[in-house]
């Protein structure tokens, strides 16, 4: 009889490498039509090109409750795909009266094709997939975004 430690081959992916840890420095608030919240997430703010670029790839599990807000110098027709994205996603894009224009639910991980905003926006939230149906989310309510200050 002898033992035999698990090589570090026959663990997953998210075991060998847990990949990228996300500060959340910032709130957001989905608001129904009559202005009352829905559900809150903390979210990870990227607002400078490298962290846009970056978002969450090589982060292999993030909490119900979390999140990432892209901020954008100015609103435009935004595309996102998920290139080195581990976790399935629901993509929200919202204008600048803070009004979400767009939801994509349930967006796969690795892929190439592009996901559009179809209107101009200037933030993006990124949750875990399913988020949006599981709090009834829909296109056309509103979100009210917070940072966190030192």
């Amino acid at each position: 009889m002898s033992c035999q430690s698990e090589s570090p081959s026959d663990k997953p992916e998210k075991e060998r490498n847990p990949g990228r840890q996300l500060e959340y420095t910032g709130t957001v608030t989905f608001l129904n039509s009559n202005n009352e919240e829905i559900s809150t997430v903390d979210v990870a703010v990227a607002d400078t090109r490298d962290t846009r670029q970056t978002g969450l790839m090589n982060v292999y599990s993030m909490p119900e409750d979390k999140g990432m807000i892209f901020i954008f110098e100015r609103q435009e027709n935004l595309r996102f795909w998920m290139a080195n994205t581990p976790i399935s996603l629901d993509i929200i894009f919202v204008n600048d009266a803070m009004q979400i224009v767009r939801i994509h639910r349930n967006v796969r991980p690795y892929s190439t094709d592009g996901v559009e905003s179809g209107e101009p926006a200037l933030y993006t939230v990124e949750v875990n997939a399913g988020y949006t149906m599981k709090h009834d989310i829909q296109e056309g309510m509103s979100i009210a975004f917070s940072r966190d200050t030192l």
